[in-house]
């Protein structure tokens, strides 16, 4: 079945960076649209970011020229790479993709952002 698991959040303080990391399986992931969604507590869940299969990229307004997206189909992982970061930015986030007409999602990490 697919199965997607993220990894890489943690604790940082305001202005530092994550890279977080989605591996999949179960799937042909290189023809597959991956995206980051984050949620805050109390909030609702919000889409992040967005990599096609030929690599075009698309951003919320909120994370432009600050995130970054990318994936390594030899691997099959999905990658956001999140430098200045601010407390705003603490939320579990969580990689989805669509296959036959269903989203597939991770389970999600935890990126808590604060001095």
């Amino acid at each position: 079945q697919v199965q997607l698991v993220e990894s890489g959040g943690g604790s940082v303080q305001p202005g530092g960076s994550l890279r977080l990391s989605c591996a999949v399986s179960g799937t042909y992931f290189s023809t597959k649209r991956m995206h980051w969604y984050r949620q805050a507590p109390g909030k609702e869940r919000e889409w992040v970011a967005v990599i096609t299969s030929d690599g075009s990229t698309n951003y919320a307004d909120s994370v432009k020229g600050r995130f970054s997206i990318s994936r390594d189909n030899a691997k099959k992982m999905a990658n956001l790479q999140m430098n200045s970061l601010k407390p705003e930015d603490t939320a579990v986030y969580y990689c989805k993709l669509m296959w036959n007409g269903l989203d597939y999602w991770g389970k999600g990490t935890l990126v808590t952002v604060s001095s």
